[in-house]
């Protein structure tokens, strides 16, 4: 399907001028500095279950291949995940207000909360710099197709990287660029946390801890999670256990 993504002239100006500056996922500029942590407020445990597995026909529409935005999104091998990071629909587990989204590094899930009590959960990967931030923010500003500018100390590390680098303009848009379909930037106090919740094509990548990046989703989830979170929706972020393991029924 080909999505189209209107964005208001508000939108367009903000875009442009964070453009240069914003990273193209978890990569860093020497202006730019990490908010303050502010550590979320604890919340009663509670256990999120299923409220109804997908069969098998709904996860083949769910993670067929797709055409986004002129680009050709590969099918996702389903079968080979562990179904627990499925996208579904459970009961909530944060006690968050609706429209929250909480990212729970530990469980290696990302939850948008529902009104009446569900939330629409999704696996993640958490790389490194996922790890690096906690607390309340707001999705400051969110791209269609984002490009990659990884930053100077990944350069120096991976001198072939330099033709990516922020002067020269970025990885193209694309289905192998590591920020993946939709990338959103979480921002507090009004400044950029360097947090991203973003595609990525590697879906084997989903459930575990990786060497790069902050929070990846496969790039059909992340478009799903794209279309339902608004500018300035609210998130959360725990680095400790956000609860009840999740039980599958």
């Amino acid at each position: 399907m080909t999505r189209s993504i209107q964005l208001s002239r508000r939108t367009f100006v903000f875009g442009s001028m964070a453009a240069s500056a914003a990273l193209g996922g978890c990569t860093t500029t020497a202006t730019t500095q990490h908010a303050e942590i502010a550590p979320p407020k604890p919340r009663p445990v509670k256990q999120s279950l299923p409220t109804g597995l997908a069969s098998p026909s709904e996860l083949e529409l769910r993670y067929a291949a797709l055409q986004d935005g002129g680009h050709s999104i590969p099918a996702i091998p389903f079968q080979q995940m562990d179904p627990k990071y499925y996208r579904q629909r459970v009961t909530d587990p944060t006690g968050e207000p609706a429209g929250t989204v909480v990212v729970d590094t530990v469980g290696r899930f990302l939850y948008l909360v529902e009104p009446g009590g569900t939330a629409m959960r999704y696996g993640v990967g958490i790389g490194r710099d996922g790890f690096a931030w906690q607390g309340e923010g707001i999705v400051h500003w969110r791209q269609h197709w984002p490009r990659w500018k990884p930053p100077a100390d990944m350069i120096a590390r991976q001198p072939e990287l330099a033709k990516y680098s922020v002067e020269n303009g970025g990885m193209e848009p694309g289905v192998k660029n590591p920020l993946g379909a939709r990338a959103l930037y979480i921002f507090q106090n009004g400044q950029d946390t360097l947090y991203r919740l973003h595609g990525s094509p590697q879906w084997r990548s989903i459930g575990k801890a990786t060497s790069s990046g902050c929070v990846r989703l496969i790039n059909q989830d992340v478009i799903d999670l794209y279309d339902r979170v608004p500018y300035h929706a609210r998130i959360v972020v725990h680095q400790s256990p956000l609860g009840a393991p999740q039980t599958q029924v």
